[in-house]
């Protein structure tokens, strides 16, 4: 008889799920085994849920290294959902990659935010035209929030950290959240307000289906950084010296985000794509002190497979979670 580790949101963060630090460095070394062969993310699946809009995505990758993990995020989006539940339930399910025996199964939510978060500081330390000295983040959402909390841990040196959301007490709220910041915070009343401060690169963590970046935003030695959903005008990307991408793959074909959109319009080719992650930390490209960099990051769940992994590994160590019997008929 074997055991499956279950594990819960609450425990998953006291794992160091949600140090940022740790992600960095998960993320860093799986762009490396990426490059070299040893991780792979084949293409996500979805089904439909019978609720309006409602998709559950199965979301695959294996990750070899210190992870030694294959694993799936199930991912459930309700975006109409009214049940006081949130709109987006993962749960990362974990197989050892070497021997396919179960390991784990955990709640996932965190590890998404966590993992993206450091994605932007990869791409804030080696994409940036200039080092980053004023941030603008927009939004003030799970993802805003895990970008918060990465440029605490990653940038302590920042000057100032410029903050903007369409719900003035939605901000209000997850900077009262927030640990204690290094660095001086500016709450600004409006888009355009923003576009007036002097800042270095522009982190958009919001859910808006328009876009509200216009090309103003692109100016030499600033990097504009877009997380979220469909913020950043196609007449802005256009604009960029430099367009940077965490990857590029099938999902061009179907993601909602602005590029891949602008992408099969037909006004955006491939070719303009100046790096990747893996021409970022294995092959170090670098932009120009003057360039204007625009940065999609789509999200490569290999990524939370590789955290998961980590997790999963630091309970086995600690003896933490629900173990869940595993019977096997054996023949």
């Amino acid at each position: 008889m074997s055991a499956l580790r279950y594990l819960t949101c609450s425990q998953v963060a006291a794992l160091g799920g949600n140090d940022p630090l740790s992600a960095f460095d998960d993320v860093i070394e799986t762009v490396k085994l990426l490059h070299s062969g040893e991780a792979s993310m084949p293409a996500e699946t979805h089904v439909d849920l019978t609720s309006p809009q409602g998709k559950v995505y199965s979301l695959p990758a294996t990750v070899g290294g210190r992870f030694n993990a294959a694993g799936v995020k199930w991912t459930a989006h309700r975006p109409l959902a009214r049940d006081g539940y949130p709109m987006a339930m993962a749960m990362t399910l974990l197989n050892r990659a070497d021997s396919g025996l179960p390991v784990a199964i955990m709640q996932s939510g965190s590890l998404t935010a966590t993992r993206t978060a450091a994605v932007s500081a990869l791409a804030l330390r080696y994409a940036s035209p200039q080092p980053p000295r004023r941030i603008l983040l927009l939004g003030a959402g799970v993802q805003a929030a895990a970008h918060l909390k990465m440029l605490t841990a990653q940038f302590p040196e920042l000057e100032k950290v410029y903050c903007w959301n369409r719900t003035p007490s939605h901000l209000e709220a997850m900077l009262e959240r927030a640990e204690t910041l290094p660095w001086q915070t500016e709450k600004l009343t409006s888009i355009e307000h923003a576009l007036a401060q002097p800042w270095d690169a522009l982190i958009t963590c919001t859910s808006a289906s328009q876009p509200f970046i216009g090309q103003q935003f692109i100016q030499p030695g600033r990097m504009v950084m877009q997380i979220g959903y469909h913020e950043v005008s196609f007449e802005a990307i256009a604009r960029a010296d430099k367009v940077v991408v965490d990857g590029w793959g099938d999902y061009c074909n179907t993601s909602a985000k602005s590029l891949f959109q602008m992408y099969r319009a037909g006004e955006f080719v491939k070719d303009r794509v100046a790096a990747d992650l893996a021409d970022l930390v294995v092959g170090n490209w670098r932009a120009s002190p003057t360039d204007s960099v625009y940065f999609s990051s789509f999200g490569l769940n290999v990524f939370d497979i590789a955290l998961a992994a980590r997790v999963a590994q630091e309970a086995e160590r600690q003896d933490v979670g629900t173990a869940l019997p595993l019977e096997f008929a054996l023949s």
